[in-house]
Protein backbone atom coordinates (compact mmCIF):
# COMPACT_ATOMS: atom_id res chain seq x y z
CA UNK A 1 0.00 0.00 0.00
CA UNK A 2 2.83 2.40 0.81
CA UNK A 3 4.34 1.69 -2.58
CA UNK A 4 1.11 2.68 -4.37
CA UNK A 5 0.83 5.88 -2.34
CA UNK A 6 4.39 6.89 -3.22
CA UNK A 7 3.89 6.12 -6.89
CA UNK A 8 0.66 8.12 -6.86
CA UNK A 9 2.40 11.04 -5.15
CA UNK A 10 5.24 10.97 -7.67
CA UNK A 11 2.75 10.86 -10.57
CA UNK A 12 0.71 13.71 -9.08
CA UNK A 13 3.87 15.80 -8.59
CA UNK A 14 4.97 15.17 -12.16
CA UNK A 15 1.53 16.14 -13.52
CA UNK A 16 1.45 19.27 -11.38
CA UNK A 17 4.92 20.25 -12.57
CA UNK A 18 4.01 19.64 -16.23
CA UNK A 19 0.73 21.57 -16.08
CA UNK A 20 2.37 24.39 -14.14
CA UNK A 21 4.91 24.76 -16.94
CA UNK A 22 2.15 24.77 -19.54
CA UNK A 23 0.14 27.33 -17.59
CA UNK A 24 3.21 29.51 -17.20
CA UNK A 25 3.91 29.47 -20.95
CA UNK A 26 0.24 30.16 -21.70
CA UNK A 27 0.28 33.01 -19.18
CA UNK A 28 3.21 34.68 -20.97
CA UNK A 29 1.36 34.57 -24.29
CA UNK A 30 -1.92 35.72 -22.70
CA UNK A 31 -0.12 38.65 -21.07
CA UNK A 32 0.81 39.92 -24.52
CA UNK A 33 4.45 38.92 -24.23
CA UNK A 34 6.27 37.46 -27.21
CA UNK A 35 6.32 33.69 -27.48
CA UNK A 36 9.66 32.57 -26.15
CA UNK A 37 11.82 29.55 -26.77
CA UNK A 38 11.49 28.08 -23.32
CA UNK A 39 13.98 25.62 -21.95
CA UNK A 40 12.42 22.12 -21.99
CA UNK A 41 11.14 20.83 -18.62
CA UNK A 42 13.94 18.27 -18.29
CA UNK A 43 16.53 20.99 -18.94
CA UNK A 44 14.97 23.32 -16.35
CA UNK A 45 16.33 21.05 -13.63
CA UNK A 46 19.90 21.64 -14.81
CA UNK A 47 21.69 24.92 -14.31
CA UNK A 48 21.86 27.02 -17.50
CA UNK A 49 25.02 29.14 -17.62
CA UNK A 50 25.05 32.87 -18.25
CA UNK A 51 25.55 33.89 -21.87
CA UNK A 52 29.10 34.73 -22.88
CA UNK A 53 30.10 37.40 -25.35
CA UNK A 54 31.30 34.74 -27.81
CA UNK A 55 27.82 33.14 -27.89
CA UNK A 56 25.95 36.31 -28.84
CA UNK A 57 25.75 38.01 -32.21
CA UNK A 58 23.94 41.25 -33.05
CA UNK A 59 20.86 40.81 -35.20
CA UNK A 60 20.00 44.38 -35.99
CA UNK A 61 19.44 47.88 -34.73
CA UNK A 62 16.01 49.00 -35.90
CA UNK A 63 14.90 52.59 -35.66
CA UNK A 64 11.50 52.64 -33.93
CA UNK A 65 10.39 56.23 -34.35
CA UNK A 66 12.61 59.30 -34.13
CA UNK A 67 13.71 58.65 -30.56
CA UNK A 68 14.13 54.85 -30.19
CA UNK A 69 16.19 51.91 -31.34
CA UNK A 70 15.41 48.22 -30.82
CA UNK A 71 18.56 46.13 -30.72
CA UNK A 72 18.36 42.34 -30.90
CA UNK A 73 21.01 39.75 -30.05
CA UNK A 74 20.93 36.04 -30.91
CA UNK A 75 22.43 33.07 -29.05
CA UNK A 76 24.60 31.46 -31.71
CA UNK A 77 25.39 28.51 -29.43
CA UNK A 78 26.68 25.97 -28.85
CA UNK A 79 24.49 25.74 -25.71
CA UNK A 80 21.45 27.46 -24.17
CA UNK A 81 22.33 30.39 -21.93
CA UNK A 82 20.75 33.03 -19.73
CA UNK A 83 20.88 36.80 -20.05
CA UNK A 84 19.84 39.29 -17.38
CA UNK A 85 20.10 43.00 -17.02
CA UNK A 86 20.71 46.12 -19.02
CA UNK A 87 23.26 46.85 -21.74
CA UNK A 88 25.88 49.54 -21.70
CA UNK A 89 25.64 51.83 -24.72
CA UNK A 90 28.21 53.84 -26.65
CA UNK A 91 28.46 55.44 -30.08
CA UNK A 92 31.40 54.93 -32.42
CA UNK A 93 32.77 55.49 -35.88
CA UNK A 94 33.22 52.62 -38.28
CA UNK A 95 36.43 51.38 -36.67
CA UNK A 96 37.00 49.26 -33.60
CA UNK A 97 34.23 49.02 -30.99
CA UNK A 98 36.95 49.69 -28.42
CA UNK A 99 37.26 53.25 -29.75
CA UNK A 100 33.86 54.54 -28.70
CA UNK A 101 32.17 57.33 -26.77
CA UNK A 102 30.32 55.83 -23.79
CA UNK A 103 26.85 57.15 -23.03
CA UNK A 104 25.20 57.40 -19.63
CA UNK A 105 22.46 54.76 -19.46
CA UNK A 106 19.32 55.14 -17.35
CA UNK A 107 17.46 51.89 -16.69
CA UNK A 108 13.80 51.39 -17.59
CA UNK A 109 11.86 48.52 -16.02
CA UNK A 110 13.01 45.51 -14.07
CA UNK A 111 15.68 43.06 -15.12
CA UNK A 112 14.44 39.49 -15.51
CA UNK A 113 16.27 36.33 -16.38
CA UNK A 114 15.92 35.50 -20.09
CA UNK A 115 16.74 31.94 -21.12
CA UNK A 116 17.97 31.68 -24.70
CA UNK A 117 18.00 28.37 -26.52
CA UNK A 118 20.46 28.17 -29.41
CA UNK A 119 18.94 30.51 -32.01
CA UNK A 120 16.91 32.32 -29.33
CA UNK A 121 16.72 36.11 -29.38
CA UNK A 122 16.66 38.87 -26.78
CA UNK A 123 16.05 42.56 -27.40
CA UNK A 124 16.53 45.87 -25.61
CA UNK A 125 15.05 49.22 -26.50
CA UNK A 126 17.24 52.33 -26.37
CA UNK A 127 15.41 55.66 -26.00
CA UNK A 128 17.05 59.06 -26.45
CA UNK A 129 16.33 62.72 -27.08
CA UNK A 130 16.50 63.18 -30.87
CA UNK A 131 18.34 65.93 -32.72
CA UNK A 132 15.94 68.39 -34.36
CA UNK A 133 16.15 70.15 -37.71
CA UNK A 134 17.97 69.40 -40.94
CA UNK A 135 21.68 69.18 -41.82
CA UNK A 136 23.62 70.28 -38.72
CA UNK A 137 20.59 69.92 -36.42
CA UNK A 138 20.16 71.29 -32.94
CA UNK A 139 18.91 70.27 -29.51
CA UNK A 140 15.96 72.12 -27.97
CA UNK A 141 17.65 71.76 -24.57
CA UNK A 142 20.81 73.46 -25.81
CA UNK A 143 22.80 70.22 -25.42
CA UNK A 144 25.42 69.37 -27.99
CA UNK A 145 24.24 66.87 -30.63
CA UNK A 146 26.04 63.52 -30.67
CA UNK A 147 26.14 61.88 -34.11
CA UNK A 148 27.83 58.61 -35.07
CA UNK A 149 27.45 55.91 -37.75
CA UNK A 150 27.36 53.00 -35.30
CA UNK A 151 26.24 51.98 -31.85
CA UNK A 152 28.18 49.75 -29.45
CA UNK A 153 26.16 47.54 -27.14
CA UNK A 154 27.90 46.19 -24.05
CA UNK A 155 26.47 42.75 -23.27
CA UNK A 156 27.73 39.55 -21.61
CA UNK A 157 31.17 41.00 -20.95
CA UNK A 158 31.84 42.13 -24.53
CA UNK A 159 31.03 44.87 -27.02
CA UNK A 160 28.88 44.38 -30.11
CA UNK A 161 29.12 47.12 -32.74
CA UNK A 162 26.44 47.59 -35.36
CA UNK A 163 25.01 50.19 -37.71
CA UNK A 164 21.36 51.06 -38.02
CA UNK A 165 19.36 48.89 -40.42
CA UNK A 166 18.19 51.96 -42.33
CA UNK A 167 21.80 53.01 -42.99
CA UNK A 168 21.44 56.31 -41.11
CA UNK A 169 23.45 57.73 -38.27
CA UNK A 170 22.65 57.63 -34.57
CA UNK A 171 21.86 61.27 -33.69
CA UNK A 172 20.95 62.23 -30.15
CA UNK A 173 21.03 65.25 -27.88
CA UNK A 174 23.63 65.02 -25.15
CA UNK A 175 25.20 61.82 -23.89
CA UNK A 176 22.34 60.16 -21.99
CA UNK A 177 20.05 57.33 -23.13
CA UNK A 178 17.52 55.06 -21.43
CA UNK A 179 17.56 51.29 -21.96
CA UNK A 180 15.11 48.54 -21.15
CA UNK A 181 16.37 45.27 -19.70
CA UNK A 182 16.77 42.42 -22.18
CA UNK A 183 13.56 40.55 -22.96
CA UNK A 184 12.87 37.45 -25.03
CA UNK A 185 12.11 38.40 -28.62
CA UNK A 186 10.26 36.48 -31.35
CA UNK A 187 12.21 35.32 -34.40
Amino acid sequence: MKRTDRAGAVLASALLLATGGLLSAAGDAAAGGPPSRAVPAHAARTQVAACTYSQLIPDGAQRVGADRLRITVVNEGPKPCTLRGFPTVAVAGLGSPEKNKPLTVGHQGDARLVQLMVGGRAATQITFTPVLGEAEGYCASGATPTVAPSIVLGVAGGKLQLGLEDGGDVALCGTTVRATAFRGSPA
